[in-house]
C-alpha cells in the first residue's frame, strides 16, 4: 500500500498542488470551553496515541529572570494531582501498558502517550485530571527546580548547548528566541525561589483553548467524544495575552565564538535571521526545501565537503519552524582547524551562488518529491502520526496545517528561492560561529 501512495507523487509538475499529503481523514471537534479535539483513524487494532499539544515554549517566557519555566513543567506535569498523588499517577499508567513522555520547544510543549485501546477511558480520566488540577506544594517544586539545574549541567558538557547559547546571543537581543528551551543558566538557578510565579505560569497557559489534543490509532469516535466532553468539560480559564517582544533588525555581520577545553572536533556554522513559518506565507515552506537545498546530501556543498575533500565529518541545515522570526543555518564539524578557511568560503559561496540565480531546477524537484516521500514513509505507527500533527498543528497553529504545509512545499520554485536567498541570507542577517577547541582554558 505504501508503493501505491509513494507512486501517486512522482513527477509532479512545478506548482501543481499534489492529492492530499496527509492519507487519512481528520475529525476535529472545539469543546465550549476551547479545547480543540483531532481525531485519526490509523490501523492499529488495539493500539491508540494520546498526544496533547500546549501551545506553550520559551518563547512565551517573557519576563526578565524568569526563564526556563515551559521545559519545566514538561518535569512537574508527572508529578501528580490531587485524586492521584505523585506516584500514582505513574504507576497506574504504567499498570495498564502505557508508555509515556514530553517535549518542549521554543513553541510548544507536547505530552506523548501510546497504548492499549481497552484502557482509553481510564487514560483520558487520568490526563484530564493533570491538565484541569496539577498541584504541588513548594518542597515537590524546590526538588524539581533542582533536578532541571542537574539537566542544565548534564546538557552544558555537550559543545552543543554552548553553541546554541552563543549563536542566539549573537542573533537575538529582545525576542524570547535569546535562550535556549532549558533557559538561562541564572534563572535556573533562580527557579526555587519562584514558586508563586510557577503557580501563574501554570494558570497562563494550561488552558483548554491553548491545548490541543489529539488521538491517532483504534478507537470508537462516538465514544471516545463522549468520555473528552465528560472528563474536559469541566476545565475552564483563557490563555493569556502578553506581548512578545519584537526583536529589532539585527545590525550584522555579527560572530559568536566559543571556546572549548574538552577535547572534540571544531565546528564552523553560518546563520541568518529568517522570517516566521506560518500558513498565510510559503516563507516556512522555502526554508524547508532550501535546508536541503544548500546543505542535503544531495548538494554539491556536502558532495564537496564531506564525500570528496573529506574535509568535515559531518554537514547539514540548521532549520526547524518557529511562530516568530528566527534562525536558518548551514553547520559543519571540521576535521582539524586548518580547515575552517575553506569551509566558511565554501559555505558563503554556496548561499552567494543562489542569491545570483543560479537553480539546479533538477535537483530541486527531486527535493520537492523526496520531502513528500519522506513524510509517508515516517507514519509507521499512531505515535508518528500523531507527533507529525502535534508539531504542525502547535506551531502553526490549525488542525489542517500538516496538509497546507505540504501543499506549500509542492509549490516551492527556483524563482521563490532566489528571491527568498537575495531578501534574507544577505550580510547583514549573518550570524557566523567561530567554535575552536583549545587545551588553554579561556
Amino acid at each position: 500500500m505504501r508503493m501505491v501512495l509513494l507512486t501517486v507523487f512522482l513527477a509532479l509538475p512545478v506548482g501543481a498542488a499534489p492529492p492530499n499529503a496527509f492519507p487519512w481523514p481528520i475529525t476535529t471537534s472545539t469543546l465550549k470551553n476551547g479545547l480543540t479535539v483531532m481525531r485519526v483513524p490509523f490501523s492499529s487494532p488495539g493500539l491508540v496515541a494520546y498526544y496533547t499539544v500546549v501551545r506553550v515554549g520559551s518563547r512565551n517566557e517573557v519576563e526578565p529572570g524568569h526563564t526556563g519555566f515551559a521545559h519545566f513543567f514538561e518535569h512537574m506535569m508527572f508529578r501528580g494531582t490531587r485524586r492521584f498523588p505523585e506516584g500514582a499517577r505513574s504507576a497506574l499508567i504504567g499498570k495498564l501498558g502505557f508508555t509515556e513522555n514530553a517535549f518542549t520547544s521554543d513553541d510548544v510543549t507536547v505530552y506523548t502517550v501510546t497504548g492499549p485501546t481497552a484502557a482509553l477511558d481510564t487514560l483520558i480520566d487520568v490526563e484530564a485530571d493533570r491538565f484541569r488540577d496539577l498541584e504541588y506544594a513548594e518542597e515537590p517544586f524546590k526538588t524539581e527546580a533542582a533536578a532541571v539545574l542537574g539537566e542544565y549541567h548534564k546538557n552544558a558538557a555537550n559543545p552543543a548547548l554552548r553553541i546554541e547559547e552563543a549563536v542566539l546571543g549573537a542573533a537575538f537581543t529582545r525576542h524570547p528566541y535569546r535562550h535556549t528551551t532549558l533557559g538561562f543558566v541564572e534563572d535556573i538557578r533562580a527557579m526555587p525561589t519562584r514558586y508563586e510565579y510557577s503557580r501563574q505560569f501554570f494558570k497562563r497557559w494550561y488552558t483548554p483553548d491553548n491545548c490541543v489534543v489529539i488521538v491517532v490509532g483504534d478507537f470508537d469516535d462516538a465514544k471516545l467524544m463522549k468520555t473528552i466532553e465528560a472528563q474536559y468539560g469541566p476545565w475552564q480559564g483563557r490563555a493569556a495575552k502578553v506581548t512578545i517582544p519584537v526583536e529589532p533588525p539585527l545590525k550584522g555581520p555579527a560572530v559568536a565564538k566559543v571556546q572549548w577545553t574538552s577535547p572534540t572536533l571544531p565546528r564552523t556554522g553560518l546563520y541568518f535571521r529568517t522570517p516566521a513559518s506560518t500558513l498565510s506565507s510559503s516563507d516556512g515552506a522555502v526554508m524547508t526545501v532550501l535546508a536541503q537545498y544548500l546543505a542535503g546530501q544531495t548538494s554539491p556543498l556536502f558532495k564537496s565537503l564531506v564525500l570528496e575533500q573529506q574535509l568535515v565529518e559531518r554537514l547539514g541545515p540548521s532549520f526547524q519552524d518557529h511562530r516568530d522570526p528566527a534562525l536558518f543555518g548551514l553547520e559543519a564539524r571540521l576535521k582539524n582547524e586548518g580547515a575552517r578557511a575553506e569551509v566558511d568560503r565554501a559555505m558563503n559561496d554556496a548561499v552567494t551562488a543562489l542569491v545570483k540565480g543560479a537553480v539546479d531546477e533538477r535537483r530541486l524537484s527531486d527535493i520537492r518529491d523526496h520531502l513528500r516521500f519522506e513524510l509517508l514513509m515516517q507514519f509507521e505507527s499512531p505515535a508518528d502520526v500523531a507527533l507529525a500533527l502535534a508539531w504542525a498543528t502547535g506551531v502553526l497553529g490549525s488542525p489542517d496545517a500538516l496538509e497546507r504545509q505540504q501543499q506549500q512545499l509542492a509549490a516551492v520554485t527556483g524563482k521563490a528561492l532566489v528571491a527568498f536567498a537575495k531578501k534574507h541570507l544577505i550580510d547583514a542577517n549573518r550570524v557566523t560561529l567561530e567554535f575552536t577547541v583549545s587545551k588553554e582554558a579561556p
